[in-house]
């Protein structure tokens, strides 16, 4: 799956109302620029498989290849969800052999105590360089790139 035109939209979980059908929902952020909708289904990885609810600080994916209907305000379907702690940032972006972003904005430097998994929850032992990884961080460096060592890392096999 290619992941490159993913985008997060990161807010404060307003509400969670029911979709369409049984399996779907609709989750209303509250974020920097105003109320954005997301469509919550069968086919969105919600990260650890966390219940949503209001008040959750969360990171909204959606696939930004893909058409939106122009209404406000924004509603797009959610490909990933992750909650998120206060002031923590996240990534989702190819690393090298380097573990730089394929973009350039950001290094790891990873720790003994950084959390590595798939996105299935189990460890990983090996290196995850060379893969789609979504990176949860707080502080970087003021370098180019900016360097971080994350809390936790999701492999994207």
């Amino acid at each position: 799956m290619a992941y490159a035109n993913y985008e997060p939209i990161i807010g404060t979980i307003l509400n969670m109302t029911r979709g369409n059908d049984c399996c779907s929902q609709t989750m209303s952020l509250r974020t920097e620029n105003g109320i954005v909708n997301f469509m919550i289904g069968p086919e969105t990885h919600v990260i650890d498989n966390r219940p949503l609810r209001a008040g959750l600080r969360v990171a909204a994916f959606y696939d930004a290849s893909l058409p939106v209907p122009l209404i406000f305000p924004p509603q797009y379907q959610a490909q990933i969800v992750a909650v998120l702690m206060r002031d923590e940032q996240i990534m989702l972006n190819e690393f090298d052999r380097n573990l730089t972003a394929r973009d350039g904005s950001l290094q790891l430097n990873l720790a003994r105590n950084t959390n590595i998994e798939t996105l299935n929850g189990q460890n990983v032992s090996c290196n995850p360089a060379g893969r789609t990884l979504l990176v949860y961080y707080t502080a970087t460096t003021r370098s180019i790139p900016p360097q971080t060592t994350p809390r936790r890392v999701v492999v994207f096999c």
